[in-house]
C-alpha cells in the first residue's frame, strides 16, 4: 500500500479510529454512547428548584417565607403541595373523619408534576386553592409565573421519586413532635374551624402514624436538615448564601456539580470577542487564546489536591501554606489540544505531557475524517497510517502516555468540547490505562451543552473546567457561536491544508 492510497483510505473512512504504534485491545465506544434525551434549550434555561419537606406544623412555610424574604432581589415562587389534594367524593365526604390527609394517595401527584414541568419550561400556570372546609378545590385559580427559583413545599414532596428528581436542593425541617402538635391544634382550630377533639383524634389516628410511615423515612433524601425550623436563622442564612452562589453560576453548573466555568469578567469577555472574530489576525488569535488558556489551566490546577506546608520566611517567621500536587501530568488531544501545552508547562515546570490522537472532524467533535488531521498523517505519522490500515480491524491505537500515568492526576487538554464523542474516547483510554476517573480534569476554552451532557453523564466523577458555555451545535454539529476550527486558526493551516505543522514532542 503506497502513501497516497493510505491517505485516500483514511479520508474515506467515516468510523472513529486511533492510529499509532501501541496495540492494547482498546474497546471503542461508538454509537452506543448515550445521547442526551433533554434538549439543549431545556438544560440551558432551568430554574433552581428547592424542595422543603417535614411533618405537619413543623415550620416549613416559615422557612420558605424567610428564604423568599432574603432572596427579595430574585424572582421566587412558592408552590404548596396542599394545593394538590384530591377532591373528596360525596361518599368520602360522609365519612371525612376517616379520611387520611397525610397519606401519599391523598394528593394528585400527576397534576403536581404537570405544573412543575410547565414552570421548569418557562410557562405560566394556574394553581388551584384547596378549601379545607368543603374539601374541594376553589374555582378561583392562582396564576404563577416562571421564576429563577421555585420552592416546592409539602409534607410528602420527597416521597415520590419523580418529584424528587425535579429538585436541585432538598431541605427537611425537623421539629419536635410536641411542638408540631401544639402548632397543629392552634392552626386547625383557628384557620380550618375544626373542633379540638377532632384534631386530637385525627392526630393519633392518622397524622402520627403517617409521619412515622411516610414522612420521616424521606428525611434520608434531604441535602439539608434544619432543626427548630424558622427559629434556626443561621441555617437559613447559609441556605440563602448557597442559593445565591448557585444562581450566579451557569445553568448547567446547577445540573452538573463537576462542571466549573471560570468567573466572567470584561477582560475575559473581551478576549473571547477577539478570538471569535473571523477577522482577527493569526497573531492576535494566538496571543489572546494563550491568555485565555493560561486562565483555564490556572483554574484547573486549583482543583488538584494539596497538603499543608510550613516554611520559614526571610524574616525568620513561620508561614503556613500548601504544597502543590507532585504526581501530575498533562495529556493533549492532537492537534488542537497541543495549543494548551505551553500554558501548562509555564504553570508546572518540567511537567510530563502525553498525547492521544483521535481521528475526527476538526474541533467540533464529529467522528469522521478531517483534512486538518490529515496534515499530521502526511508528515509525522505517515508510517503510522500504513501500520494502522494494515491492522485497522484489530483497533490499533496511537497514544504516547507516561508509563506511570495511573499514579498521576491528569489534566486532559482540548480547547473545544462539541458533541463530547472525542472527549469520551480520550477519557475512556485514560481510564483503561488505570487512571481513576476522579483524577481526571478536562480543560477546554468553550463547551457546548450537548458535550457537557455526554461527558458528565458518562463520567460523573471527572471535573470539567471551561471559560464559557456555548449556545449549542448547528445542524453540522459545529459549536455555535464558536470560533471556527481552532487548530487551523492557531497553527495557521486554515488557508493551506498542505502546510505541515509539527509541535515539539
Amino acid at each position: 500500500m503506497d502513501a497516497k492510497s493510505a491517505v485516500e483510505l483514511m479520508e474515506s473512512s467515516s468510523e472513529v479510529h486511533f492510529s499509532g504504534f501501541h496495540m492494547d485491545g482498546f474497546e471503542q465506544r461508538k454509537a452506543s454512547i448515550e445521547q442526551p434525551t433533554t434538549s439543549e434549550t431545556d438544560m440551558y434555561k432551568q430554574p433552581f428548584v428547592i424542595g422543603v419537606a417535614g411533618g405537619a406544623a413543623s415550620g416549613k412555610t416559615t422557612v420558605c417565607d424567610m428564604i423568599i424574604q432574603q432572596l427579595h432581589d430574585q424572582r421566587v415562587v412558592l408552590v404548596n403541595q396542599d394545593s394538590f389534594y384530591n377532591n373528596l367524593t360525596e361518599e368520602e365526604l360522609t365519612r371525612v373523619q376517616d379520611y387520611n390527609f397525610d397519606h401519599p394517595d391523598a394528593f394528585d401527584t400527576k397534576q403536581l408534576l404537570r405544573v412543575m414541568d410547565k414552570l421548569k419550561h418557562g410557562e405560566a400556570v394556574d394553581i388551584p386553592k384547596y378549601d379545607f372546609k368543603s374539601y374541594k378545590s376553589d374555582d378561583v385559580l392562582r396564576r404563577v409565573n416562571p421564576s429563577d427559583v421555585i420552592i416546592l413545599e409539602g409534607i410528602l414532596v420527597f416521597h415520590d421519586p419523580r418529584v424528587r428528581e425535579l429538585m436541585n436542593m432538598k431541605i427537611f425541617v425537623d421539629t419536635d413532635a410536641d411542638v408540631r402538635l401544639a402548632r397543629r391544634i392552634r392552626r386547625d382550630t383557628t384557620e380550618k374551624g375544626r373542633d379540638i377533639g377532632a384534631v386530637l383524634d385525627q392526630y393519633s389516628k392518622f397524622v402520627k402514624p403517617a409521619f412515622d410511615d411516610f414522612i420521616l423515612p424521606t428525611k434520608k433524601y434531604a441535602d439539608i436538615i434544619i432543626p427548630r425550623g424558622g427559629d434556626n436563622h443561621v441555617a437559613i442564612d447559609l441556605i440563602v448564601q448557597h442559593i445565591r452562589t448557585k444562581l450566579g453560576q451557569h445553568d448547567l453548573c446547577k445540573i452538573y456539580p463537576n462542571l466549573y466555568v471560570i468567573q466572567s469578567t470584561f477582560q475575559i469577555r473581551g478576549m473571547h470577542t477577539l478570538i471569535r472574530d473571523a477577522k482577527t489576525t493569526k497573531h492576535d488569535f494566538i496571543f489572546y487564546s494563550d491568555r485565555l488558556i493560561r486562565l483555564v489551566v490556572e483554574h484547573g490546577l486549583g482543583h488538584l489536591p494539596f497538603t499543608e506546608k510550613q516554611v520559614i520566611t526571610p524574616t525568620g517567621s513561620v508561614y503556613t501554606g500548601v504544597d502543590f500536587c507532585k504526581r501530575l501530568c498533562g495529556v493533549s488531544v492532537i492537534r488542537s489540544g497541543e495549543s494548551m501545552e505551553n500554558a501548562l508547562r509555564a504553570c508546572c515546570k518540567g511537567i510530563k505531557i502525553g498525547k492521544i490522537l483521535i481521528h475526527r472532524e476538526g474541533d467540533n467533535g464529529q467522528q469522521v475524517s478531517s483534512s486538518a488531521s490529515m496534515v499530521w498523517y502526511k508528515s509525522l505519522f505517515h508510517l503510522v497510517i500504513l501500520i494502522s490500515y494494515a491492522l485497522i480491524n484489530d483497533q490499533l491505537i496511537y497514544e504516547k502516555l507516561p508509563n506511570d500515568i495511573s499514579d498521576r492526576h491528569v489534566l486532559l487538554l482540548d480547547p473545544i468540547l462539541g458533541t463530547g464523542n472525542s472527549a469520551v474516547q480520550a477519557i475512556s483510554l485514560l481510564i483503561k490505562k488505570g487512571v481513576p476517573e476522579s483524577n481526571i480534569i478536562f480543560l477546554n476554552l468553550i463547551s457546548a451543552p450537548k458535550g457537557v451532557h455526554v461527558v458528565c453523564k458518562s463520567f460523573p466523577r471527572i471535573k470539567i473546567v471551561t471559560s464559557e458555555i456555548e449556545i449549542g451545535l448547528n445542524e453540522d454539529f459545529r459549536v455555535i457561536p464558536g470560533m471556527g476550527e481552532f487548530g487551523d486558526r492557531y497553527f495557521g493551516t486554515d488557508d493551506d491544508d498542505e502546510q505541515v505543522v509539527v509541535s515539539s514532542q
